[in-house]
């Protein structure tokens, strides 16, 4: 006898081949009926043999495609209708869409060998993809994910495409970016006036660039990289005075995990992360000296390739690294349309190699590492953006702006939270702008209007993204502390709304309560509860609020005048510049200074002593090159950093700390005991605290914690007993923060919106 389900999948389970494996597991069971892609994922109407449906709904999940993951799988009995065979229908719009977005996916290998077969059709050709593989998110101009809603929808399929397309049995059915030589989109070098549209001869040209140490502005995925030979110090100076980056590290692509093994110690955990399907920017520490590259950093960060046209380069000879980086001049958002990369790229690149395709949305290379507490994102962009993160109990849609550092969007609707790529500091006005369009993009995606909208912001009053949160027409507005939506956002990856927890949020900057700038916090509650402050670093001066995070000598200036028998911080070893004596002088008079609790000045403070005295030129510059110093000597004795009556008492650690310094003890063994201070004063914090409040579960959050190095200490210092959560679906720094707003409003909104439904009967019960 014949029986019938429905069944529903949520999830990443659109443009990932879901339908066609569908539809081919239904013919290898006898099964009938269809599969088609709607709003909130995909749906499925089945009908057979009893035992044949059992089994077919356990592959559904058991055997999904690579590069899908289900949320949720729902089976509902249905009525047998009778068909006679399976079929994939066209999708569905019938109300708002929530499916979720699948990433850029890296070229699989079923693609490279085609591309490196000299019979195949698109041997060589720089756009091949499947079902398996190629944009996603990129191309993505709406939903449900068809061709027509790409930016490959204006590219007509030729016959070949078009009857692969169709059919059901073939690899690249319903890929919604085929393409082929023949009707496809190509790639043209740019060299000053001259212009090469020849395909072999634009890698073989662009290979040649690369080996004479020439820098070329590379279209991809999400915009523009800047790439040159790593191993070119010339090239590479040359890109940094161009691009005016003077310190901050740039990414290196290899071609094989084989050559980074040669310029990283690649750890079974980390060599995971670089192979995985996001194929980010791995953080590891390095073997070969490439100081050119990282300077005064022992990391370096290493990608694959990931787009045909990278391993196209690579095999006719391009240098084993190349610099890859974001494709921008300083502080600007990513170029990924073709008139922003001729105006903004310019002065920089010499050659340009630019691809037809057109880019729908920019998103960076996502930044990562195998963390000690399990992998961490740094920053979140290809390969995990828009991947929903959370499902929160949220009943309206919500729209989170995040903070005005390393910003980043979230949406939830219906319930699934969708964090966006990394957009930015919206200090500067591009990435502004990109964190308008952001905010409209998704909006449109999921077709979300302003009068069912509750927008959450930062609490901080003269926030960019506060300000832009007051001019929007929402239904609703709530603001959120910051460094409570830190602690929020880790519950919030993990589903854990009423989990009572201790939150130990260290970072540089956010808005407290009462109107200081924190950023050294112990927290006590849930998400449902909301956030005590419990404890927190002792107060100190900042000169010139936030403005001191540029210079460490002023954040020094605040931190030091607590401290008795200082030497002469302007003479030798210290030589502080005239800087140091300008801000005390304002904390002297209390003129233009702020309180602060914030312990990544607390690590400015401690890198002035070191040596860093002069401006950082890129954010946490002086915290890593302090975190870097301490890894090259041994643990050490731990300066003292007490915990008492609410508070981690810097005073005797900082004083201990110059006359070390003075006396001539190394740097990397001052900064070391540093390091080692501050994980025995959040260890000494917490297992107090635990104690008196009773906790086990301790949530750790803020961009000081991406400091690998304390992380480390803390896993050694921390007893078994005690629960340790970090983030990893978001990044600990201000990228997390947008999810973290989102948690908290949600379940502020539930409540009420709970509440609000017991009234009536409350009241007829009176």
């Amino acid at each position: 006898m014949k029986k019938a389900c429905f069944i529903r999948l949520r999830g990443i389970v659109q443009g990932v081949g879901f339908r066609p494996f569908v539809y081919r597991l239904a013919g290898n069971h006898a099964l009938a009926g269809w599969v088609l892609n709607g709003e909130q994922g995909v749906e499925i109407h089945v009908e057979g043999d009893e035992a044949a449906l059992r089994v077919f709904v356990g592959e559904v999940e058991s055997h999904a495609p690579p590069a899908a993951h289900i949320a949720s799988l729902q089976v509902e009995p249905a009525e047998v209708a009778g068909f006679c065979d399976f079929s994939i229908r066209a999708s569905e719009h019938r109300g708002r869409p929530i499916a979720r977005i699948s990433p850029d996916l890296p070229v699989c290998d079923d693609c490279l060998r085609e591309m490196f077969d000299p019979a195949d059709r698109r041997y060589q050709y720089p756009y091949i993809n499947c079902t398996n593989c190629g944009p996603r998110y990129t191309v993505i101009l709406g939903l449900p994910y068809d061709r027509r809603q790409t930016t490959m929808g204006t590219w007509p399929l030729d016959a070949y495409c078009a009857r692969e397309y169709a059919d059901p049995g073939n690899r690249r059915f319903h890929a919604q970016p085929v393409a082929c030589p023949a009707c496809g989109p190509r790639y043209r070098l740019h060299i000053g006036e001259e212009t090469i549209e020849v395909p072999q001869q634009v890698i073989r040209r662009s290979v040649e660039l690369l080996q004479q140490g020439r820098i070329i502005a590379i279209k991809g995925l999400g915009g523009y990289h800047l790439a040159c030979d790593a191993r070119n110090v010339a090239a590479v100076r040359s890109l940094r005075e161009r691009k005016y980056r003077k310190d901050k590290p740039f990414a290196i692509m290899v071609p094989a995990p084989t050559v980074a093994r040669d310029l990283v110690h690649l750890l079974p955990a980390a060599e995971s992360l670089l192979t995985s399907n996001a194929r980010p920017i791995v953080l590891a520490p390095a073997k070969a000296q490439m100081p050119e590259i990282a300077p005064e950093n022992g990391d370096l960060g290493i990608m694959l390739p990931y787009t045909p046209l990278q391993h196209l380069l690579f095999a006719w000879g391009a240098p084993e690294a190349l610099v890859m980086t974001s494709a921008n001049r300083s502080s600007e958002p990513i170029a990924y349309e073709e008139c922003d990369a001729w105006e903004q790229l310019g002065s920089i690149a010499d050659a340009f190699l630019i691809g037809q395709r057109p880019i729908a949305r920019r998103v960076e290379d996502s930044v990562a590492r195998a963390g000690a507490f399990g992998p961490a994102i740094l920053r979140r962009g290809r390969g995990y953006a828009p991947a929903a993160v959370a499902a929160l109990p949220a009943q309206r849609p919500i729209l989170a702006l995040g903070a005005d550092l390393k910003n980043t969007v979230t949406l939830v609707v219906g319930g699934e939270a969708f964090v966006s790529q990394h957009v930015g500091d919206l200090e500067h006005e591009p990435a502004l702008r990109a964190f308008e369009e952001t905010i409209r993009d998704l909006m449109a995606m999921y077709e979300v209007r302003w009068d069912e909208l509750l927008v959450v912001h930062d609490a901080h009053p003269q926030y960019a993204s506060t300000a832009h949160a007051v001019a929007l027409p929402a239904a609703a507005k709530k603001a959120v502390q910051h460094h409570r939506a830190h602690i929020a956002s880790v519950l919030a990856e993990r589903g854990e709304w009423k989990r009572r927890v201790l939150g130990v949020c260290f970072d540089g900057t956010g808005y407290g309560n009462d109107g200081a700038i924190w950023g050294g916090e112990f927290f006590v509650g849930s998400v449902c509860e909301g956030f005590e402050r419990v404890a927190h670093l002792r107060p100190a001066a900042l000169p010139g609020g936030d403005a001191a995070a540029l210079h460490p000598v002023q954040a020094a200036a605040g931190f030091l005048f607590q401290v008795n028998e200082l030497p002469d911080l302007a003479g030798a070893p210290f030589l502080f510049p005239r800087r140091y004596e300008h801000a005390s002088r304002l904390v002297h008079r209390n003129i233009r200074t702020f309180p602060t609790t914030s312990m990544g000045r607390l690590f400015d403070t401690a890198a002035a002593l070191l040596g860093f005295t002069r401006p950082i030129s890129f954010e946490g510059q002086a915290a890593m090159w302090v975190e870097h110093l301490a890894r090259r000597a041994p643990r050490v004795r731990a300066y003292p950093f007490p915990f008492a009556g609410g508070e981690l008492d810097f005073r005797p650690l900082f004083h201990a700390l110059a006359q070390d310094r003075l006396a001539g003890e190394s740097l990397e063994n001052i900064a070391r005991a540093f390091q080692a201070a501050v994980a025995n004063g959040v260890r000494d914090a917490v297992a107090a605290l635990a104690r008196t409040l009773e906790l086990d579960t301790i949530v750790l959050s803020g961009g000081v914690f991406q400091n690998e190095l304390l992380l480390e200490d803390l896993r050694v210092l921390f007893p078994p007993t005690l629960r340790v959560w970090t983030n990893h679906a978001v990044p600990a720094n201000d990228g997390g923060i947008s999810l973290g707003q989102a948690a908290l409003a949600a379940v502020a909104s539930d409540q009420g919106a709970r509440a609000s439904a017991m009234k009536p009967a409350a009241l007829a019960a009176t």
